[in-house]
C-alpha cells in the first residue's frame, strides 16, 4: 500500500476542552461536570502549560505541530462559564503560541442563558466569530427534563444578543430522542429552528450508553430521569429523517450525518475531522491527530517510505483532579497507512459528498481498492451504500445504520496491505 505523506505546511486546528457546566444534563456522555469556580483559573493555567509544551512533546515523537492555525474550537462543557479575564488569557496564549489566519474560524460553545454581557464582550474582543448554542429542544418541558436551564424565550434573546454583537455565524444543536419528546413536539422544535434563520444546525440522535445517567437508567430498565418517556429507536429514526426534510425546506442542507448548513456555512473546524486534517486537542479528554515525518514509535507492519505517512493520535485523561495535578501521561497511538485507509472510508462516508474513489486510489494506491469495492457492492445490495463508480455515499437507510456500515470497513486496511 502506498500512502502519500500529509502536507507538512497544512494549517492546524486547535480544540480546547472546557469541562465546566452549571448543571449536568441527563443525556450527556462527555467528560464534563459541575465543578467549583475555584478550579477554573488552575485549569486555564494547565491548558496554557500544555499549549506551550506541545511542540517539544510532539518533536520528541518525530511530529511537527504546524504553527499556522485556521480553525479554533472551544468545546465542553460550557466555555462561556469562564470569567472574561480567563478567556482573555487563554486567547492571548493561543495567539502568542500560534499564527492565526486572518480569516480563522473561531468557535465557542455556549449554553443559552449562560452568556453574561461581559463574557460576550470578551468573546468579541478575542476574535470569536462563531458560536454553537446547545439548545437541544425548543420545548421548555423537554429541555428542563433533560437538565437544561433555558427556555425558548432565552434562546431567542441570546440569538439576538449574539447578532447585535456581530456574531452571526451561529449553530444550533437539537437532539432527537429526549425524554417526553413526541412527533408533534419534534416538529415544533424544527419549526422554531427554521424560524431562527441560523446558518448552521446540528441534529443528533440520543445515544443510549453507560456514559450518561439517562443511558444507564435505560439500560437498567429504570424510570429515573424520565427514562420511561424516551422515544423508541424507530421513533428516533423517524424524527431524524423528518429533520433532514424539514431543514432542507428551510434552506439548511445536510452535508454530514448530523450537520446542516446554508451555502458556505459548513463548520470548517469539524470538516477537518472528517477530511483527516491535523488538529491539536488540549484539555480534559481531548484528542489530537498529527502527521509524522519520521515516527519513532511506528508499528513495524509498515516500513520505509510508508513511515512518512504515519498518523499520531493522542488522548488526554478524563479525570479533572488528575489533569489539574498533572502533567498526566498522554495516551498515544500510531496509525499506519493501512489503518488510515480504514479511517478514510468511515470518516469520508459521514459526509454527503461521499468517498472519492480516484482520490483514495491516488493517496493509498490503486491496489487498495479491490477489497473495499467488494464491501461496497455487498452493502449497496442491502441499500446501505450507493456508488456511481466514482463516488461512494451512504443511502438514507445507510445513514440510519451508519455505525453498522462503518464496522464493515474496520480491518479492511490490514487485509488490503496483505494482498
Amino acid at each position: 500500500m502506498v500512502c502519500m505523506a500529509f502536507p507538512q505546511n497544512d494549517a492546524l486546528g486547535l480544540y480546547l476542552s472546557i469541562p465546566f457546566c452549571r448543571s449536568k444534563c441527563t443525556y450527556c456522555n462527555f467528560a464534563s461536570g459541575v465543578y467549583p469556580a475555584s478550579d477554573h483559573a488552575r485549569y486555564v493555567d494547565r491548558l496554557i502549560e500544555d499549549m506551550a509544551a506541545a511542540p517539544a512533546w510532539a518533536a520528541n515523537l518525530g511530529v511537527e505541530v504546524p504553527r499556522r492555525v485556521d480553525t479554533v474550537y472551544l468545546g465542553g462543557g460550557t466555555p462561556s462559564l469562564l470569567a472574561p479575564t480567563l478567556l482573555a488569557r487563554l486567547f492571548a496564549a493561543m495567539r502568542a503560541a500560534f499564527q492565526f489566519d486572518p480569516d480563522a474560524e473561531i468557535t465557542v460553545e455556549c449554553a443559552p442563558g449562560q452568556i453574561a454581557d461581559e463574557t460576550l464582550a470578551a468573546l468579541v474582543i478575542a476574535g470569536v466569530n462563531r458560536v454553537s448554542l446547545g439548545v437541544q429542544s425548543f420545548i421548555d418541558r423537554e429541555a428542563h427534563r433533560s437538565g437544561r436551564l433555558h427556555s425558548r424565550a432565552i434562546v431567542e434573546d441570546d440569538l439576538g444578543r449574539l447578532r447585535r454583537a456581530g456574531i452571526a455565524n451561529i449553530n444550533v444543536d437539537l437532539i432527537a430522542g429526549l425524554a417526553g419528546q413526541t412527533f408533534a413536539s419534534w416538529d415544533e422544535s424544527l419549526a422554531s429552528l427554521a424560524a431562527c434563520a441560523v446558518p448552521h444546525a446540528s441534529v443528533y440522535m440520543f445515544e443510549v450508553d453507560e456514559d450518561s445517567r439517562l443511558g444507564r437508567e435505560l439500560l437498567d430498565g429504570g424510570k429515573r430521569y424520565h427514562a420511561d418517556l424516551v422515544p423508541t429507536d424507530d421513533a428516533m429514526a423517524q424524527m431524524y429523517s423528518t429533520a433532514i426534510a424539514r431543514l432542507d425546506e428551510a434552506g439548511l442542507a445536510q452535508y454530514e450525518i448530523s450537520n446542516f448548513c446554508r451555502p458556505g456555512a459548513a463548520s470548517r473546524h469539524n470538516m477537518r475531522y472528517w477530511q483527516r486534517r491535523p488538529y491539536l486537542g488540549l484539555g480534559l479528554d481531548a484528542s489530537s491527530a498529527l502527521f509524522a515525518s519520521a515516527p519513532q514509535a511506528a508499528d513495524s507492519s509498515c516500513q520505509g517510505k510508508d513511515a512518512e505517512a504515519y498518523l499520531l493520535r493522542t488522548k488526554t485523561c478524563d479525570d479533572l483532579k488528575a489533569y489539574l495535578a498533572g502533567p498526566e501521561p498522554v495516551e498515544t497511538a500510531w496509525l499506519s497507512p493501512a489503518r488510515q485507509y480504514e479511517e478514510a472510508w468511515f470518516l469520508g462516508l459521514r459526509l454527503n459528498q461521499g468517498v472519492d474513489l480516484a482520490a483514495l486510489a491516488q493517496e493509498f494506491g490503486p491496489e487498495s481498492q479491490a477489497a473495499a469495492l467488494e464491501v461496497v457492492d455487498r452493502l449497496a445490495a442491502d441499500d446501505l451504500l450507493v456508488s456511481d463508480g466514482c463516488v461512494v455515499r451512504l443511502t438514507p437507510q445507510g445513514q440510519l445504520l451508519s455505525n453498522d456500515v462503518f464496522q464493515e470497513f474496520l480491518g479492511l486496511g490490514v487485509e488490503t496491505a496483505a494482498r
